[in-house]
C-alpha cells in the first residue's frame, strides 16, 4: 500500500530532474549560440581589438570616426591602432557601454541598433544628402565617381550620427550636403568644395533645443573642417567637411 506513494515521488524526482538537465542545457546553448540574428547591413563576426586589420576593422571606423579625438586627422584605413581604440572606447563611454576600447557584442549591437538597413544612421537618409540642387546623384566632376561620393557621404552622416547624440540627440537638419558641378556653380560654391566630393554637409538646429554655436563646438571631435558663424558667409549654418587638415574656425563660438 505504501508502493504507489512512494512510486509517485520517486517519479517527480526524475522529472524534476530531467527539467532541471533541459533549462541548463538551455542555457548552455543560448549563451554560446551566434548573435540572435544577422544584421541586415553589416555582420560583425569577431571581437576586434588594437593590431587587428581587414574589411571589419573598416565598417568599425566608418561608424566610430566622429568619436575620435578632437583636433586629429582619424582615418579610415582596416588597421585598429591607437586611434580606433580610443575612438571605440569614447563611443563605448557615450552610449554606456562598458568602455574598454575593445570592440565586441555589446559594442556591435550599439551599432546595429543605431543603423538602419541600408548602413545609414537611423536619423540620418540618402535623401537629405543628395544633390541639393537637382536631387539624387548627377554626375560629380571628373575623377569621381557616384559610388565614392556615396561611400564619402556615409562617413559623414555617421559622424553626424555623434554629433547628434553628442547633444543629447537632440534634431539636426541638413542643409547641404553633394553637390554636382551644376549646382556647386549655381550656389556660388568653391572651386574645390567638400560638397563636390560629398565630404561635407551643412547642418542647421532641427528645433529650438540646439543651437548653431552648440552644433560647431559638437563638432570638432566629429569633423576636420568647421566653419560657423564668425566665419564669412557662415553665419546661418554650420559647415562640417572630411579632409586631410584640421580648419575650425567660428569665432563667434569658440
Amino acid at each position: 500500500m505504501h508502493q504507489i506513494p512512494r512510486l509517485g515521488r520517486r517519479l517527480g524526482t526524475v522529472i524534476g530532474s530531467l527539467l532541471v538537465t533541459l533549462a541548463a542545457s538551455l542555457v548552455a546553448i543560448t549563451s554560446t549560440a551566434a548573435p540572435a540574428h544577422a544584421d541586415a547591413c553589416y555582420t560583425w563576426g569577431r571581437t576586434l581589438q588594437q593590431g587587428a586589420t581587414g574589411a571589419d576593422v573598416t565598417q568599425l571606423q566608418i561608424r566610430v570616426a566622429g568619436w575620435a579625438t578632437s583636433g586629429t586627422i582619424f582615418s579610415i584605413d582596416g588597421s585598429y591602432g591607437p586611434a580606433t581604440t580610443t575612438a571605440v572606447r569614447n563611443f563605448q563611454s557615450a552610449y554606456g557601454l562598458g568602455a574598454d576600447g575593445v570592440a565586441g557584442p555589446n559594442t556591435f549591437s550599439k551599432l546595429y541598433a543605431l543603423q538602419d538597413d541600408d548602413c545609414t544612421p537611423i536619423h540620418f537618409t540618402w535623401g537629405e544628402v543628395d544633390d541639393v540642387c537637382f536631387g539624387g546623384w548627377p554626375a560629380p566632376v571628373s575623377g569621381t565617381s557616384v559610388a565614392q561620393v556615396k561611400a564619402n557621404l556615409m562617413q559623414a552622416m555617421w559622424r553626424a550620427e555623434a554629433i547628434r547624440h553628442r547633444l543629447g540627440d537632440v534634431p539636426l537638419r541638413v542643409t547641404s550636403a553633394y553637390r554636382s558641378k551644376a549646382c556647386n556653380d549655381r550656389v556660388g560654391g568653391a572651386s574645390n568644395s567638400n560638397h563636390l566630393y560629398g565630404r561635407a554637409m551643412d547642418l542647421v538646429p532641427g528645433s529650438s533645443a540646439s543651437t548653431m554655436c552648440g552644433i560647431a563646438r559638437a563638432s570638432r571631435q566629429s569633423f576636420a573642417q568647421v566653419l560657423g558663424p564668425g566665419y564669412p558667409d557662415h553665419s546661418d549654418h554650420i559647415h562640417l567637411g572630411i579632409q586631410s587638415s584640421v580648419f575650425h574656425s567660428a569665432s563667434q563660438c569658440f
